[in-house]
């Protein structure tokens, strides 16, 4: 597999991909309401494709603030059923992470199941509030940097471009 940054052209087929991997009305989520007239960070966008081409997993990531501090939102993050199970996910996170870091990013966030975002270095939040209805017990966070979420309290909100 090759990832690399998401093109204009991969955009049809990585929202297929997303389609087919989340149930019907996945923008009704609350996350959503955090990406609505945001780009995402283009960056941080990701494709997997095999040698033949064909797409096998997606990620992106979007801004967002918590009080006067910033963040990323991971996902959605999605591998196609074919290719599940084979560490592509994880794959992706790793690459993306490197990037976000490497790019001055110090904190992420997302809405997940711990489990298997915990294997990736996120952990619980506490004093971080998704828009309703998330369940806080899914909201994990991943600090880049030393004491990223060191006082950063609040509420999750929209960056306004």
């Amino acid at each position: 597999m090759e990832i690399r940054q998401e093109q204009p052209e991969d955009w049809w087929e990585v929202e297929a991909l997303y389609d087919l991997c989340f149930a019907p009305g996945r923008e009704a989520l609350s996350s959503y309401r955090l990406r609505d007239d945001v780009d995402p960070v283009a960056k941080l966008s990701r494709v997997a494709r095999d040698a033949d081409g064909v797409l096998g997993g997606v990620i992106r990531y979007w801004p967002v603030r918590i009080g006067a501090s910033q963040a990323l939102l991971l996902g959605p993050i999605a591998v196609h059923p074919t290719r599940q199970g084979e560490g592509l996910g994880g794959a992706l996170m790793t690459d993306s992470l490197q990037i976000a870091h490497d790019l001055g990013w110090s904190r992420v966030l997302l809405v997940g199941d711990a489990p298997y975002y915990e294997r990736h270095g996120f952990s619980k939040i506490d004093n971080i509030t998704m828009p309703p209805p998330t369940n806080p017990d899914r909201v994990l966070a991943r600090a880049l940097q030393p004491g990223a979420w060191d006082g950063v309290t609040g509420r999750v909100e929209r960056l306004h471009g």
